[in-house]
């Protein structure tokens, strides 16, 4: 194939909700530019996005799939994105790696939460918007209302290039107000008849023409200045005016299709081939040292590893955006990120599974390529002395986690194995060795999100694996002050073991003063520090010791000794085994034995003093608590405002924007298991959350005590 340069390049992303249509489209517009030469269809199991056996089996995309078309001579490489939130992670890399996002919209539900999301990230990313207001032949179609509820939402710069005579089952026909003509299409749709627009239509195409004139005229001070002399522009000044718009985010343009009646698509596409901006139109992205790294096919080689994929009968294939230079088949590169060296013996350009060997790709350009040695999701390679690094994409934090054994505890390994391949795949799915929880935790998007994993593994990999729910790292910590002595003596024969340590806990804080006086009964007890250690935990928090042994009572090099016994016990609290965090400790006194005294006698002893003492010094379990974020359609708040204090959440404010709340809120991690769960069904599907670690807080005594006697009946089995 040719070899397209970087200004004949054009790189887009498909986005939208679940169910608007997306992989149909995607049929169309490879059918519509002769890449296929029939279009698949999702009940078929036939299409060139959907071809992994999970989509198959569920009928949805769960990987981002990667083609390109070669139309009206440039190359538009186009990633198509699964609508599922729970798969939020392959747009975020889509985004991050093309110029513009096409959103899709379903012309029967209008503007959706998906679609609220996924424009947040386009606005994040700076990235230019055209809209797709799809199945405007569905019962329910209302291009209307879909229309006046972008306009709310998106605000003003949504403006429509066409609009469709009738919406429905009867839709065939529409009015370009950018080239004013009428489109309509027979019942299989394909290429259209081009007129005249009717006389019953022209009053309201003008007004729409108009309204495009003055958005396009708007980004460019020439044609402000001509369509101000004039009162029209040409064909071609109008489109220049919407790319700049484009780039700049100043205008939402908005076309009309039936992807499945392949209706409209055509006519779509060549504004994505005439008018959407080139790779070198955008801002250039920066590499890890903050400078930009322009497209320059003259410049030094570096291209950036953004997506991963196992392939049956192939392996692993690496997905690569060229980010500046001239790649050509058969070169040695350096993993700047890894330190390993590559050779790309290969390079392809792909459509799905389609992989077309190619020998050179230009800066801007996507490609792929298998069997490397040692590359990663997110790794940049780069030429012989050429320095450059990125790493610009950032996904959102998991909002679901559940625990993962294999059913055989043999297959642990395996299972380990699986697990990183499969992150390598989706870095949404995060695998964490919890040596705290002592349990795999696997961490993603959502309940779908891990069960289309589960599948994978269990089909795929042939190894069956359970699913649990995780257990609460949960923390323990003191309230007051409390003191304790404790001697360990063991005499069998030989030398024995024998230390004796006397020490006084307390809560710690940042801005607590040093220790002097304690009084205990009718005790009081004088610190005279001579020493103190200060010990940030790895779990939060602090432990602070204060040497105040005076006379010798202790050696102090049985100091370090008592150090580790007092974190055996934070590391495993008294109350429920879990961290313990904030506790100041004050070791007063105690004895030694010339000949029997030694380290774990003394770190024996500071254990077991700590454990009595904590549990007289009102000590309380912390758990962790997460600010949540819910946004949801007006008609479904009723339901989450009742449903969120039923899981000990508490409202801490709402916002309402366009017929959407977003509702903020504080909720304990332990009723937030099933929650993803719990919303969709709660919502019919149209809300989405978000959660981020607040801090530790207080759990309420009764689940305290709960919490205790659980534990306690587990020492006791043990």
């Amino acid at each position: 194939m040719k070899v397209y340069q970087t200004n004949e390049i054009k790189n887009i992303s498909l986005l939208g909700s679940k169910g608007s249509g997306k992989t149909t489209l995607a049929e169309a517009m490879l059918f519509e530019c002769g890449v296929i030469k029939r279009r698949g269809t999702i009940e078929a199991k036939n299409t060139v996005s959907d071809y992994f056996p999970v989509e198959k089996e569920y009928g949805y995309s769960v990987f981002s799939t990667v083609f390109y078309a070669e139309f009206l001579g440039k190359k538009l490489n186009v990633i198509d994105c699964p609508g599922a939130d729970d798969f939020v992670g392959n747009a975020v890399t889509a985004l991050n790696v093309t110029d513009t996002g096409v959103i899709v919209i379903d012309a029967q539900y209008g503007v959706e939460v998906g679609t609220q999301n996924i424009f947040r990230t386009t606005a994040k990313l700076r990235k230019p918007v055209i809209f797709a207001i799809n199945q405007l032949d569905g019962e329910k179609a209302d291009y209307d209302n879909a229309i006046h509820q972008m306009r709310e939402i998106f605000g003003p710069k949504v403006v429509p290039i066409q609009y469709p005579l009738a919406c429905g089952p009867g839709f065939n026909a529409m009015v370009d107000v950018l080239l004013m003509k009428k489109y309509s299409w027979g019942p299989d749709g394909g290429v259209p008849t081009i007129e005249e627009i009717p006389e019953e239509e022209k009053e309201k195409a003008q007004e729409l023409h108009q309204q495009l004139v003055e958005a396009a005229a708007e980004n460019d001070e020439t044609l402000m200045e001509k369509f101000f002399d004039q009162g029209h522009l040409t064909e071609d000044e109008m489109r220049e005016g919407i790319r700049k718009g484009l780039v700049d985010r100043s205008i939402y343009p908005v076309f009309c299709v039936s992807a499945l009646k392949d209706m409209g698509v055509r006519r779509m596409m060549e504004f994505l081939g005439n008018v959407v901006p080139f790779v070198e139109d955008m801002p250039a992205p920066v590499d890890t040292k903050g400078e930009e790294v322009k497209p320059d096919s003259n410049g030094p080689l570096s291209i950036f590893m953004f997506k991963t994929t196992v392939e049956p009968h192939i392996g692993e294939v690496q997905y690569f955006k060229v980010m500046s230079g001239t790649l050509n088949a058969g070169a040695d590169l350096e993993n700047v990120s890894r330190g390993s060296k590559e050779r790309l013996a290969q390079i392809y350009c792909v459509c799905g599974q389609i992989k077309t060997p190619v020998d050179k790709l230009c800066a801007g350009d996507i490609g792929a390529t298998v069997k490397l040695k040692d590359v990663r999701t997110g790794n940049t390679l780069d030429e012989k002395g050429c320095d450059i690094q990125f790493d610009f994409i950032k996904y959102p934090a998991p909002k679901f986690q559940r625990a993962v054994r294999p059913v055989n505890e043999a297959d642990s390994e395996k299972l380990s194995g699986i697990l990183n391949r499969m992150h390598a795949e989706d870095p949404t799915w995060i695998v964490e060795q919890s040596k705290e929880l002592k349990q795999t935790i696997l961490k993603g998007q959502g309940e779908f999100h891990l069960r289309t994993l589960k599948w994978r593994v269990e089909n795929n990999d042939k190894l069956p694996i359970i699913f649990e729910e995780p257990k609460i790292p949960y923390r323990e910590t003191i309230t007051k002050a409390a003191r304790a002595d404790y001697r360990h003596k063991k005499q069998s024969g030989g030398a024995g073991q024998f230390g004796e340590v006397h020490l006084i806990i307390e809560p710690y804080s940042e801005d607590a003063p040093l220790p002097d006086t304690y009084r205990f009964g009718n005790q009081e007890y004088k610190m005279n520090i001579r020493d103190t250690q200060e010990i940030p935990l790895a779990w939060g928090g602090k432990l602070v010791v204060h040497n105040c042994i005076v006379g010798g009572a202790i050696d102090a090099r049985f100091i370090p000794a008592i150090v580790k016994g007092l974190m055996d016990r934070m590391e495993q609290g008294p109350l429920t085994g879990s961290y313990a965090r904030d506790v100041r400790v004050c070791v007063y006194d105690g004895k030694m034995h010339p000949v029997d005294s030694n380290e774990i006698s003394f770190r024996l002893a500071a254990r077991n003093a700590f454990s009595e003492a904590f549990r007289n010094a009102n000590p309380k379990v912390l758990e962790p608590v997460y600010d949540v974020e819910v946004t949801a359609p007006d008609e479904a708040m009723g339901d989450i405002m009742s449903d969120l204090p039923s899981r000990r959440g508490i409202i801490m404010g709402s916002e309402s924007e366009n017929g959407f709340q977003t509702i903020q809120a504080k909720v304990p991690l332990k009723e937030m298991a099933s929650y993803s769960t719990d919303l969709s069904s709660l919502t019919g599907g149209r809300a989405s959350f978000t959660m981020k670690f607040a801090s530790y807080e207080l759990v309420p005594g009764d689940v305290q005590d709960k919490l205790l006697k659980e534990y306690a009946a587990k020492q006791t089995e043990e």
